[in-house]
């Protein structure tokens, strides 16, 4: 396993008496691609604003391959930044704005051309020294401010939600060239985006926040199949979040109808939120399943039928490659292994924090 390169240890920072960052931790391993996701406000770009020198945190510090480097200014950090807003200097051609930083170094003429060589070898753009910025399209643009980035062969490199001016083709491109140059590279990249495909397509590990807080920590197939609480099932992907209650072990009552499921040690008779996909929803004819409804409206999405169904008096929501008109009387199942069960917070405050004893 990769060694430690990054730890952030309780962060906290406010703006204006209001708190962005809770007494955060984090550690990111060298050579990791770790994707901090949530909705604005939640605290993600301030968390790499203070690790690229940009905030200080009120409290905490930033340790940094074993060092503490929570006082060094941005220039001083072995780490590099990549913004949304491209930020090339228009009045100087790419090769002047890749090799912008290496002359503040002092670097020599023969040393900064072999560097923008490979540079623009490396984002597929090639023989683009002499044009302007203006002249380049937005995924270039972003290419451009990548390679002036990595000439000064970071440790670290940091994106703040680089792909959220372009459009989706152009971004699903550009995701695949990310992970591309991760690899190539073999630096770490700790990239902020609300976006949760973007996430899940490119990640290693994910930090989902809210409010400041971290709510999980996990692989994207961690993440996805195994949603910690409601905030992270309701934010990844879509999902079914039902109030339901554990009567024993491996058996839960969902809507007045009992299920057998795979969790265990969440006591008898205890209230709890099961999340269930909407592609793990199995619908059938009447009496092959557990629960009767009606499907209620059908959208078609090219690689499946999205469907609603009242049943029980809950509005489930169902991906299926089986089409059910409108008006079709149905039965639900779900398999016991697509069954995720959670704790119910005790409190508003336990619900921000992600608290899930």
């Amino acid at each position: 396993m990769s060694k430690v390169l990054i730890d952030l240890k309780n962060i906290s920072k406010s703006f204006d008496g209001q708190m962005v960052l809770d007494d955060l931790n984090l550690y990111i391993r060298e050579n990791e691609f770790l994707t901090l996701l949530g909705p604005s406000g939640c605290g993600k770009t301030t968390t790499l604003r203070i690790l690229g020198g940009f905030e200080s945190p009120d409290k905490g510090c930033v340790i940094f391959d074993g060092k503490d480097i929570t006082s060094l200014p941005p220039n001083k950090r072995q780490l590099n930044t990549v913004f949304q807003r491209y930020a090339l200097f228009t009045h100087m051609n790419i090769a002047e704005n890749i090799a912008f930083g290496l002359k503040i170094k002092n670097k020599s003429k023969t040393y900064i051309d072999d560097k923008i060589k490979y540079a623009l070898k490396l984002v597929n753009l090639e023989g683009f020294e002499k044009r302007m910025p203006d002249s380049l399209s937005g995924g270039q643009q972003q290419r451009i401010a990548i390679a002036r980035a990595i000439v000064n062969e970071p440790k670290v490199l940091l994106l703040d939600e680089p792909l959220g001016a372009l459009d989706l083709k152009l971004r699903q491109d550009m995701q695949y060239e990310l992970i591309r140059l991760k690899n190539e590279l073999g630096i770490t990249f700790i990239y902020v985006t609300h976006d949760q495909e973007e996430a899940l397509t490119m990640s290693d590990t994910i930090v989902v926040m809210n409010q400041g807080y971290i709510q999980q920590i996990g692989s994207p197939e961690k993440i996805y199949n195994e949603p910690e609480n409601a905030f992270v099932a309701d934010f990844i992907g879509d999902s079914n979040i039902i109030s339901s209650t554990m009567i024993e072990d491996k058996l839960v009552e969902i809507l007045g109808t009992r299920f057998p499921c795979v969790d265990t040690g969440f006591g008898k008779n205890k209230p709890v939120d099961v999340v269930i996909r909407p592609e793990d929803v199995i619908l059938s004819r009447p009496g092959a399943g557990k629960i009767k409804g009606v499907v209620t409206h059908l959208i078609f999405k090219g690689v499946h039928y999205e469907m609603e169904v009242t049943a029980a008096g809950f509005e489930w929501l169902v991906h299926s490659t089986g089409m059910f008109p409108v008006g079709t009387e149905v039965d639900i199942d779900v398999d016991p292994f697509n069954i995720q069960i959670m704790n119910k917070p005790a409190s508003e405050d336990e619900e921000a924090a992600g608290i899930n004893e």
